[in-house]
């Protein structure tokens, strides 16, 4: 198998791959369908013996945080580690975030010890609080101090707009976790924004979480899944695929990102993810297919901010 492409994160000089795994998708019951020990293990080393050398979990993802522990913590130098910070252990819905000193260390060391590693290469808050909050809770001078200690390598933020374009300004953050797709461009500038400022661009969301091949069974964050349905039909995308099932189309859009370093997509199907893959290896869009989907998108609803 050819390998997949890899882009400097930003300022970290990390190489990564353009595709990488979100592991939210292991979190299991009660925020998610079972996931049984053999599948976990499954996927996680497929992940690996592809070349995927980045991940992203969270405290609030349930079981994949022990999971990778259990079952790829033996293959920890063949992979970039990334989680979040601001959870509350114990609480796995991710409802409640709490950024006070005591919790950031709690949250963060906890995350070392499940996942047996002594860092992390990327801790990102799972919540884009605004300069004031930063500052005020004494959660980035935590996070400041644990990287002090070799404990976390960058710092970033799982970040959306209006917040993100404050975040950029206070030139402390690595990295930047930002939502986009085809159907979500909100961002769009934004991301370009941060690029140039030198912060890494880690995509969430890159595929809309397969939305355009299961409109009524998944719901895409910060967007109705009529919106995503309306805005595909009435771009006429289906026109613009010439072969392409709709996951490879929308998964290659978001690698044709001159910004972009990496999507995390998630699944928990070796099938899905040699899916990906496969997408993934045939690099962006042809220009002028990217260009004409724009033109459509934009008409549709899915513009820049």
């Amino acid at each position: 198998m050819s390998e997949l492409a890899k882009r400097r994160l930003g300022r970290t000089g990390l190489e990564v791959t353009t595709l990488g795994y979100g592991a939210m998708e292991l979190r299991g019951a009660p925020r998610g369908p079972e996931v049984s020990d053999e599948t976990a293990e499954r996927v996680l080393n497929a992940v690996l013996d592809a070349g995927i050398n980045f991940i992203d979990t969270s405290i609030d993802y349930g079981r994949s945080e022990e999971l990778i522990g259990r079952f790829i913590a033996h293959r920890r130098a063949e992979y970039l580690l990334a989680s979040k910070c601001g959870c509350v252990p114990g609480m796995p819905g991710g409802s409640d975030h709490v950024h006070t000193p005591e919790n950031i260390r709690t949250g963060i060391e906890q995350s070392l010890r499940k996942m047996k590693t002594d860092h992390l290469d990327l801790v990102q808050f799972h919540r884009s609080l605004t300069r004031k909050e930063f500052e005020e809770t004494g959660a980035l001078e935590t996070v400041l101090a644990l990287k002090k200690e070799g404990k976390v390598r960058f710092i970033g933020v799982s970040a959306t707009l209006p917040n993100l374009l404050e975040q950029i300004d206070m030139g402390v953050f690595d990295e930047f976790q930002i939502p986009y797709s085809a159907l979500q461009r909100e961002h769009e500038q934004a991301i370009s924004r941060a690029a140039a400022a030198g912060a890494g661009i880690v995509i969430r969301g890159g595929v809309a979480r397969g939305a355009p091949t299961d409109w009524e069974g998944r719901t895409y964050r910060m967007m109705p899944r009529n919106t995503m349905r309306d805005r595909w039909q009435e771009a006429h995308l289906d026109e613009l695929l010439n072969g392409m099932s709709r996951m490879e189309f929308t998964l290659r859009f978001t690698l044709s990102n001159p910004d972009l370093d990496t999507t995390i997509v998630g699944t928990r199907d070796v099938g899905h993810l040699q899916d990906n893959i496969a997408a993934a290896l045939k690099g962006p869009l042809p220009e002028d297919v990217l260009q004409e989907a724009k033109r459509r998108l934009a008409q549709a609803g899915s513009r820049p901010a």
